[in-house]
């Protein structure tokens, strides 16, 4: 009994899941149209069905039935058959581009009123909607719910009108449930949580009219919208509007979502199809109150994205590609690519921003001068080894791609260095037109991968000595080695060790003319300079600190003791011209000065010629002295021959 119960159990769970995983309605039923519509006496009725654009569809049987306790009576049919009193009053058209047909009926009479079925194929065989029609004598008829049939995971576009004494009012589109109208977006900048990133309320013209677009639409998205200004409920008009949606074997299997990577980059691809190519197609970032645009096909990017995104159109495609790189955590967020006239393509991506590592890495940022040259370097991992790698110049209609080495152009070079896995784009002699942002890239069957951003920054010749040794370091570590044997025109080749990145700034300095030359030459000579001053600083000072300060008359003057000693002894030893020692007292200090004859002139300059710092000083003090001391004497000593 146990095992019966739970074997019951079982099945009941089994058919739970099953259904669960049933499409809705719409799904399983593809054509759809309204529930109910209203027609006056003697008037006239349309009614509008959808279906799946298929070509099996588009070409089919579409027919127009009533139902009666014996099946569904052919009103009218896509085969020219009219059913007899019907005949100048109904008709059915067909509009397979727009996805739909549709049945009018005039001369309406109050027999009319009934249930009917718009379908395709054969009456009664499941491609079909029913239609409760109701004819009444007036003076109104209750306006129907507007029809919206969206395919899965594709754009819905509607708009409401309500005249334009309703301009300052709030404007709102709400969703029937159980509970009430659930507000899906207004014009406060309220939205619901499950419409974050999909949904845009917009003003349009004329005044008093608003539109709403919904993108990446879901089988829970199908149902009962009302739209309108004011409260629901309360105050201010409002319009039904009815929404299905059906799948596509064509459509996505998920709603898009993009993960990259801080640092690194994204690559936004879009499809589109019969979109006139001078359409102005945009992607722009979503924001509670609409959609701030970043960059067009026109030429416009934003300030704040400049040098960082790019639109690559492919028409023969009909893919436009949107690369956002430099990624950071503020890019987060849901990106539209959209069009300013046919609003069903516009669709909508999240954008998710993670830890990691790029996969293309190198400098961003390079300053060279003039004249000089500069190489731009860009690595990347093994699994870009067999991709395309490209460098580009970025520009705000794009980013023109640099022509390759083997294609002998002149001007920057494209070479890469497959054993260490770099892309190089050198210039040998830079410009200033050369500044501005460089693109490096990966490519794959056509498709953008990764990208890394550089800028080049090209400075005039003549600047500091400081930032003149930064220079030449960014050029060391920019420049990269020429193999041996290589053609001085043909385009250099990377090296990954750091030694053989310093053997190439040497071999740079010497292929380099112009500043980079002056600047090898003269920072060690300055050093040296340097250092001499230096040390001849620090000896005077330990010199004028070994020295006493002397007054002589109204002259005053540093004089090293030693001086006068190196003067006695000489003087003592040429004793035939010495008339006299005596002592002289000055300021409180007793000093021994030697008065030496004319006859020792000579012999005392040609004694301090040796030491030239010491003896400039001293002898210049001997003079003041003897001069003053020796006027009685003068006569004593005759001049050497």
């Amino acid at each position: 009994m146990i095992l019966l119960a739970f074997i019951f159990l079982l099945t009941f769970l089994r058919g739970e899941a099953a259904s669960s995983r049933q499409l809705p309605k719409t799904a399983s039923n593809p054509v759809f149209g309204p529930d109910q519509v209203y027609g006056l006496l003697n008037g006239s009725v349309t009614v509008k069905c959808f279906y799946p654009p298929t070509s099996v569809n588009r070409h089919d049987r579409k027919y127009w039935c009533r139902q009666t306790s014996t099946g569904c009576m052919t009103i009218v049919s896509s085969n020219r058959y009219t059913a007899p009193g019907y005949q100048g009053r109904a008709f059915i058209t067909n509009h397979p581009e727009e996805e739909n047909f549709e049945i009018n009926m005039s001369r309406l009479t109050m027999a009319d009123t009934g249930t009917y079925q718009c379908g395709i194929g054969i009456n009664g065989r499941g491609l079909s909607h029913r239609v409760n029609l109701e004819v009444t004598k007036g003076p109104h008829v209750p306006e129907g719910a507007e029809l919206f049939y969206v395919k899965l995971y594709g754009t819905l576009t509607m708009s409401c009108s309500f005249g334009e004494d309703t301009v300052s009012k709030r404007k709102y589109l709400c969703k029937m449930e159980k509970s009430g109208c659930r507000n899906i977006i207004d014009s406060h900048g309220e939205v619901d949580q499950e419409f974050t990133g999909r949904a845009i309320l917009s003003n349009e013209e004329p005044p008093g009219t608003f539109g709403i677009v919904i993108t990446q639409m879901d089988w829970e998205d199908t149902g009962l919208y009302v739209c309108g200004v004011g409260s629901y409920g309360e105050d201010g008009q409002t319009k039904e509007l009815d929404v299905h949606v059906y799948e596509e074997s064509s459509s996505p299997p998920a709603k898009p979502t993009i993960i990259g990577v801080k640092g690194s980059s994204v690559a936004f691809v879009f499809h589109y199809k019969d979109l006139d190519t001078s359409l102005i197609k945009y992607l722009c970032k979503w924001r509670q109150y609409g959609c701030a645009r970043i960059i067009d096909n026109t030429g416009f990017v934003l300030g704040l994205y400049e040098g960082r995104v790019a639109m690559f159109d492919s028409p023969e495609n009909k893919t436009v590609t949107i690369i956002l790189n430099q990624l950071k955590d503020s890019d987060k967020g849901y990106y539209w690519f959209m069009t300013d006239e046919v609003k069903e393509q516009q669709t909508s991506t999240e954008l998710k921003i993670i830890d990691g590592e790029p996969g293309l890495k190198g400098k961003k940022e390079v300053e060279a001068q003039v004249g000089s040259q500069v190489n731009l370097t860009c690595y990347y991992p093994c699994k870009y080894y067999s991709s395309q790698k490209y460098w580009c110049k970025w520009g705000s209609t794009g980013c023109t791609p640099v022509p390759s080495s083997d294609q002998r152009r002149p001007g920057p070079d494209v070479t890469c260095d497959t054993d260490n896995k770099v892309v190089i784009l050198s210039f040998d002699a830079v410009t200033q037109a050369d500044e501005g942002w460089y693109w490096c890239g990966v490519k794959r069957n056509g498709l953008y991968g990764e990208t890394m951003a550089v800028y080049l920054q090209v400075t005039e010749v003549g600047r500091s000595a400081d930032h003149s040794l930064d220079l030449l370091d960014s050029d060391t570590n920019n420049h990269v080695e020429l193999p041996s044997g290589a053609d001085s025109g043909s385009a250099p080749r990377g090296r990954a060790s750091d030694a053989v990145v310093q053997s190439a700034a040497s071999e740079s300095s010497g292929q380099s003319q112009g500043p980079n030359l002056s600047l090898t030459i003269l920072t060690p000579v300055g050093a040296v300079f340097l250092i001499l001053a230096t040390a001849f600083a620090v000896y005077k000072y330990r010199q004028l600190k070994r020295s006493d300060l002397v007054s002589v008359g109204s002259y005053r003057t540093n004089i090293s003791m030693s001086d006068f000693e190196s003067v006695k002894e000489y003087s003592a030893s040429n004793n035939a011209c010495v008339q006299e020692s005596q002592e002289t007292q000055m300021g409180g200090d007793e000093f021994i000065t030697t008065v030496v004859t004319p006859e020792s002139t000579a012999e005392t300059k040609k004694a301090k010629r040796s030491s030239k710092e010491e003896a400039d000083l001293a002898y210049s003090t001997y003079l003041l002295t003897s001069s003053s001391v020796a006027q009685g004497s003068a006569g004593a000593c005759s001049p050497a021959e």
